[in-house]
């Protein structure tokens, strides 16, 4: 799959509220109101591989920072500071495969539904354009 970036790689990280070494997306591919397209180079370095594969729990965080820098480059385009948030929910995770060391993850979230803070929505991960992992989560922005 192969994907232009939509903004420089190193902006990326001011976007999401993780900072290193919790970095969990490195590229912005495509953004719109409703959706995101987002990716990871796994690193040997990344604190969730173990025995050169990216675990579950890595995929997850993988899925919520998509969400985080859909909500990081909406504020970014107002001009404005993205606000902090959390995981409110996971609803049906499913893991089909773990990617490998140096294997690009494209993650793509689309929002079923936006309220006060609360987002939820559906997200797939893809590697070498096979799906990987897929589900729904909530995603809640922390109050000031």
């Amino acid at each position: 799959m192969k994907n232009d970036h939509l903004i420089p790689q190193e902006k990326v990280q001011d976007l999401i509220p993780q900072k290193a070494p919790i970095i969990m997306v490195d590229a912005l591919f495509d953004f719109s109101d409703h959706s995101v397209k987002a990716g990871l180079t796994i690193q040997e370095s990344n604190i969730f591989v173990q025995n050169n594969q990216l675990q579950a729990s890595g995929i997850i965080e993988h899925m919520a920072q998509t969400v985080a820098l859909h909500t990081g480059y909406a504020f970014y385009l107002k001009q404005k500071p993205a606000p902090m948030g959390y995981i409110g929910s996971i609803k049906k995770i499913e893991i089909h495969s773990l990617p490998k060391v140096e294997e690009n993850l494209v993650t793509e979230a689309k929002i079923i539904q936006e309220f006060m803070g609360i987002t939820l929505v559906e997200v797939s991960t893809f590697c070498n354009e096979k799906l990987m992992a897929q589900g729904q989560m909530k995603t809640v922005l922390a109050e000031k």
